[in-house]
C-alpha cells in the first residue's frame, strides 16, 4: 500500500486576520527516494510571527509564500530514509520542511542534532532561530554593559524570554513587557526579569517608569504600537533598539511612532534585522545557547499543539498572543 504524507497548504492569502479558510489539509502520496535525497519523518513544527508576513504578496524582505504549496516552517525530527551519504536512518535532523509529517531534502539546510543533552523540540526554540535572534539583537546591537537596564517586549515568548536571560548574565537589569499577570510572574519568578510590565493592566506607561527608574538603555523590540512608543519615551540618550518584530501591525493596522522626535532628541540608534541574514553568527550562538540550557542556565518554555491538523488554530492564537513561551505543534 502506497504510503501517504498529510500536509497543510496555503491555499489564499489573509485579508486582515489570518483564517482557517486559508489553510486546506491534504493527503498526497510518498514518491520513491531520489538519488542524494534524505526522508524526514517530522517530529515538531515551529511556529512563529514571522509567517504571517510570508503569507501576504506584499513587497518584503523575502519572497511571499506560493500558494497551494506546504505552508513555510522550521521543523526537528528523523530521518527514516536515506540516499545521503550525509545521512543514516535514525538521525535527528533541524530543517525547514514546513507544515507536514514527512518531508523530502536533497540535504541542503538540514542539520544533523544531538538529544542527548538538549531535548529535540529546543531546537525549534531557545536553541533555534528564535534563541539566535535573541542573542543577535542583544549582542550585536543592543551589545549591553553591566549595570545597564535591557528592556524586552514580549518577554515571556520564545524569544524575548531568552533576551532577558541573556542580558542577567550580562550583568545587566532586565525588564520585561508581556501580557497578563501570569506571564508577568513567569517571567519575574522563573526567567529572573528583575521586573516585567503588563500591558494589558492599562497603567503600560506610569507602569514601565516605575520599573525603569534609571531610564532605558537598550531595548529589543518584538510588539510595536504603544509599547515602542511607551518605551521610547524612557530611553536614555544614546540608547540602542533592536528592531526584531512589529507584530502589533502584521494584520494590517496602523502603528505609528506618536513622538519621533525622541529618535532625534535622545540620538538613539535604531536597527531592524532578519536573523537569516547573519548566518554567519550561528555557530557561536548555538553554542553558547545549548551550553547553556544543557547546564539548566537558561530555562525556557513550551506550549504544544497535537496533531499537524491543529497548526492553523495554534497559530492563529499566537499571533493574539495566546501561547506561553515557544509555541509548537507535535507531529508524533
Amino acid at each position: 500500500m502506497t504510503q501517504t504524507n498529510r500536509q497543510i497548504l496555503l491555499v489564499s492569502r489573509p485579508q486582515g486576520a489570518v483564517t482557517p479558510d486559508n489553510f486546506k489539509l491534504v493527503e498526497t502520496p510518498l514518491g520513491a527516494l531520489g538519488p542524494g535525497q534524505v526522508r524526514v519523518r517530522n517530529h515538531y513544527l515551529s511556529l512563529d510571527p514571522y509567517m504571517r508576513g510570508r503569507m501576504s504578496d506584499a513587497k518584503s524582505y523575502a519572497e511571499p509564500q506560493p500558494l497551494n504549496e506546504v505552508m513555510i516552517g522550521g521543523t526537528v525530527g528523523e530521518v527514516v530514509e536515506s540516499n545521503h551519504p550525509a545521512f543514516a536512518v535514525g538521525d535527528k535532523v533541524v530543517g525547514a520542511l514546513g507544515w507536514q509529517e514527512y518531508g523530502t531534502s536533497d540535504g541542503v539546510g538540514l542539520h544533523k542534532v544531538d538529544d542527548t543533552h538538549v531535548p529535540l523540540s529546543a531546537y525549534l526554540g531557545v536553541v533555534g532561530m528564535p534563541g539566535v535572534t535573541a542573542w543577535y539583537g542583544l549582542n550585536k546591537i543592543i551589545a549591553p554593559r553591566a549595570g545597564q537596564t535591557i528592556v524586552v517586549s514580549a518577554a515571556s515568548g520564545a524569544v524575548g524570554g531568552v533576551v532577558g536571560q541573556l542580558a542577567k548574565l550580562a550583568g545587566c537589569r532586565a525588564v520585561g513587557i508581556a501580557g497578563g499577570p501570569d506571564k508577568c510572574r513567569y517571567v519575574v519568578e522563573t526567567l529572573g526579569f528583575d521586573a516585567c510590565v503588563d500591558y494589558k493592566a492599562g497603567n503600560l506607561y506610569p507602569d514601565l517608569k516605575a520599573a525603569t527608574p534609571d531610564g532605558i538603555d537598550g531595548y529589543f523590540e518584538n510588539v510595536g504600537g504603544e509599547v515602542l512608543n511607551a518605551t521610547l519615551a524612557r530611553m536614555n540618550a544614546f540608547g540602542r533598539i533592536a528592531l526584531c518584530g512589529m507584530i502589533a501591525g502584521y494584520n494590517g493596522e496602523p502603528t505609528p511612532i506618536t513622538q519621533p522626535s525622541i529618535l532625534l532628541r535622545s540620538r538613539l540608534l535604531v536597527q531592524g534585522f532578519i536573523i537569516l541574514e547573519h548566518l554567519d553568527v550561528w555557530p557561536e550562538a548555538l553554542r553558547e545557547l545549548g551550553g547553556l540550557v544543557a547546564q539548566k542556565k537558561l530555562q525556557y518554555r513550551e506550549t504544544i499543539s497535537q496533531g499537524l491538523e491543529s497548526a492553523p488554530e495554534a497559530f492563529m492564537g499566537l499571533l493574539t498572543g495566546k501561547n506561553f513561551g515557544k509555541q509548537l505543534v507535535k507531529l508524533i
